[in-house]
């Protein structure tokens, strides 16, 4: 590539062109998150509980708790069905005891409730407020572990829904596990935040017992939540936290990726290998079940808010479903390794690249094609094409794309550039950015050879990015681990038809990402 202020994209086919742009500053990542929002927008590290405080990993998962990142959420969530199955005391018997005895209590309030507004509505409510604890740095947080828990119109709209499956004659605590099928806005954040705060004390003695066998620094912390409750407790210090607020750890045998009572998807499957459950249920809500369409959600609720026998049935779906905690080992859906790969790959791989000699566009783009270069290689020849497997079917897209950003960022670490991962284009979210200071932009999207919009992705996507972001350029960068077809071909005909028509076109950047064999096979 030239270093001056004008340069070349390579076309990826038979046709180039030349483009000549004032000034480059940017790098870009996207994804489509396939699990919920979480993106890294704003982190500039992902700093892991065992690396701040010098602990090995491999300590922690014996003890049974997960490894939290202490400057990003990480996309679990504590799922109350699984509560009674948890290895540790503290949770299976003092968790779920004390689960049941406050939803007891709140039923008992709605049941007594004549009137909203009445002082059994207004202690029901107080019960049913579940703020976000953010200590626990568990959730769909964008640029740090602090989030917003239930508001009032939340709690509100909860109360009046449970009002009425008590209405049927329905008492089992359960119920309000079951109201994700039902609410709207009441997803795996609510669902975690609200077993968070009815557990939060047998998870502050969780903690105790924990870290009586960690050699970690401890503060004491008062911990006021919004509900009006309050905590003290000797506890690790989170210095990304305003205040430096509490680190509460999280035992990983209650977190799941989604909780099961997400969707009616997450229970269908259990009436379908369960012949007695079949039984409890039409033939017309199974279809529904196996359609699985918007349209039909508000039709699943209707049957089972119909009568008590159809929300028990929910109930046993529920418990049939038989959830279980997150493979913290495989991590199926990449939410933990990308952590560890930003941590190890300056050291394990560093690569030296000439520094920024000119914060211009031949400069930055340079970096941007080292960049790019770096992770192919890792991909292709260090087998970090292993991570974009799990089990040997290709992680969600949002996976590969957090693999871009560890290696852009240790990249970016080891070379003394600055990576500020952040932006919304206005019609979308791009998700980090590699600046130098400048007002233009270089954007790289990420996408798999499994997408099916992979194609509309370039054609429509990138350069609507490229276009309200005002980028100079931009990057299309595909991992191919499967099912490609014509797609490539498709992909070189929609830039050279681009390139003849004289519009601003991208190149792209086919990487292997199949899975390797190991060295001993090679």
């Amino acid at each position: 590539m030239a270093r001056d202020q004008s340069w070349t994209i390579r076309a990826l086919g038979p046709l180039s062109h030349e483009l000549v742009y004032p000034f480059t500053v940017v790098i870009v990542c996207s994804w489509e998150n396939t699990i919920g929002e979480a993106s890294l927008s704003k982190i500039t590290s992902a700093v892991r509980f065992s690396r701040h405080f010098g602990i090995d990993p491999a300590r922690l998962e014996p003890i049974g708790v997960l490894d939290p990142t202490l400057n990003v959420d990480t996309a679990l969530f504590m799922d109350p069905m699984l509560l009674e199955h948890s290895s540790h005391p503290e949770i299976s018997e003092g968790g779920r005891k004390t689960y049941e005895t406050h939803f007891d209590r709140s039923i008992k309030l709605l049941a007594a409730s004549r009137a909203i507004g009445d002082m059994a509505w207004r202690n029901a409510k107080r019960l049913l407020s579940f703020p976000e604890i953010n200590g626990t740095c568990l959730g769909y947080g964008t640029s740090s572990v602090a989030g917003s828990g239930s508001g009032p119109q939340a709690t509100a709209s909860l109360i009046e829904t449970a009002r009425d499956i008590i209405a049927l004659g329905i008492t089992d605590p359960d119920l309000f596990a079951a109201m994700a099928l039902f609410e709207e806005g009441f997803g795996p954040d609510r669902i975690s935040d609200m077993t968070t705060n009815v557990i939060f004390e047998d998870l502050l003695a969780f903690n105790a017992r924990v870290l009586a066998t960690l050699d970690v620094p401890l503060h004491v912390h008062m911990i006021r939540l919004k509900n009006g409750k309050s905590y003290s407790a000797r506890l690790p210090s989170n210095p990304f936290i305003r205040g430096n607020g509490p680190i509460i750890l999280v035992p990983a045998d209650i977190l799941r990726a989604l909780p099961v009572a997400k969707d009616w998807a997450g229970i269908s499957d259990a009436a379908s290998h369960n012949a007695e459950l079949r039984s409890q249920v039409n033939d017309h809500v199974a279809k529904l079940w196996r359609t699985r369409t918007l349209k039909d959600k508000d039709e699943l609720k209707r049957w089972a808010m119909s009568g008590a026998n159809a929300f028990e049935t929910v109930l046993e779906m529920l418990r049939g479903a038989n959830p279980k905690p997150y493979d913290m080992a495989g991590d199926p859906f990449g939410e933990l390794v990308w952590r560890r790969i930003a941590e190890e790959i300056a050291v394990s791989e560093p690569r030296s690249i000439a520094p920024l000699q000119t914060p211009d566009v031949a400069g930055v783009c340079g970096v941007v094609q080292d960049i790019i270069a770096q992770f192919r290689f890792l991909i292709e020849d260090r087998r970090l094409s292993e991570e974009l497997h799990y089990q040997g079917k290709p992680r969600p897209e949002k996976s590969a794309q957090r693999l871009f950003f560890a290696v852009a960022y240790a990249y970016c670490k080891a070379n003394d550039i600055d990576l500020t991962p952040e932006a919304d284009t206005g019609n979308g979210p791009v998700d980090f950015k590699l600046s130098a200071g400048f007002t233009g932009r270089v954007l790289v999207e990420i996408k798999l050879s499994t997408n099916t919009k992979l194609v509309a992705g370039y054609t429509r996507q990138l350069e609507r990015y490229r276009e309200a972001e005002e980028a100079a350029a931009g990057y299309y960068v595909v991992l191919d681990v499967g099912q490609m077809g014509r797609k490539h071909e498709r992909l070189i005909a929609a830039r050279n038809e681009a390139v003849l028509a004289g519009q601003k076109v991208s190149p792209i950047e086919i990487i292997d990402g199949s899975r390797r064999e190991s060295a001993s096979k090679l």
